[in-house]
């Protein structure tokens, strides 16, 4: 119950922004210019108001790679010569010696790697000065065993849309892209919850 509740927390429905109403038609004038329905001679139909649709194309891979190492090490020995007359004669010679010896050596690496590929198309929440595009969406898959999740938030700009309104996602700035889901698959996929407890209370 709890992993529900914290994955429902994270993946917050997001609500899709619809285009702004239309002001009712004016009167007609007899002139043939209509401002409201003018949209310019060059105009193309890419997206560039509240509430138009954008696909995104999701090409994300990510590979990051680290090792490290190190080695190091100390040896020290110490004598004392003492008189050969008594009662320093008595004294065993490895009682005038010592030494130490000190080592170390460490290791460590890691690997990642992520790679997410589809389509996900968005709505425009906001135009911000710039040609600069807020965009935030959706998808959720009901399936026969639960259901998948997949957000996406960022901006993006009107000059890098193609003809079919579309971007990759490696244009999209501060992206905010979040995967999961709910049902049988995902909870089996998780360790219980008891089990997560011991393993963050053990200090072995």
């Amino acid at each position: 119950m709890f992993d529900l509740a914290l994955m429902a927390a994270r993946l917050a429905v997001i609500a899709p922004t619809l285009p702004i109403a239309l002001p009712p038609p004016q009167p007609p004038t007899g002139s043939l210019f209509n401002p409201i329905s003018f949209g310019g001679l060059v105009t193309d139909r890419r997206a560039r108001r509240v509430g138009d649709l954008v696909t995104i194309r999701l090409v994300e891979r990510t590979t990051a790679a680290k090792s490290a190492s190190a080695d190091s090490s100390r040896e020290g020995d110490t004598s004392l010569r003492l008189p050969q007359f008594f009662p320093f004669s008595r004294v065993p010679q490895a009682a005038t010696q010592s030494g130490s010896t000190q080592g170390f050596s460490g290791s460590g690496s890691a690997e990642q790697s992520n790679e997410l590929f589809g389509e996900l198309t968005v709505t425009v929440a906001e135009v911000l000065p710039g040609g600069v595009l807020r965009i935030a969406g959706e998808k959720r898959l009901m399936l026969n065993r639960g259901e998948e999740h997949l957000q996406l938030t960022g901006y993006i700009r009107a000059d890098d849309l193609g003809f079919d309104n579309s971007v990759a996602s490696t244009r999209v700035a501060d992206a905010r892209i979040r995967f999961g889901g709910t049902g049988q698959v995902a909870d089996n996929s998780r360790q219980g919850w008891l089990a997560r407890f011991f393993a963050r209370i053990t200090p072995f």
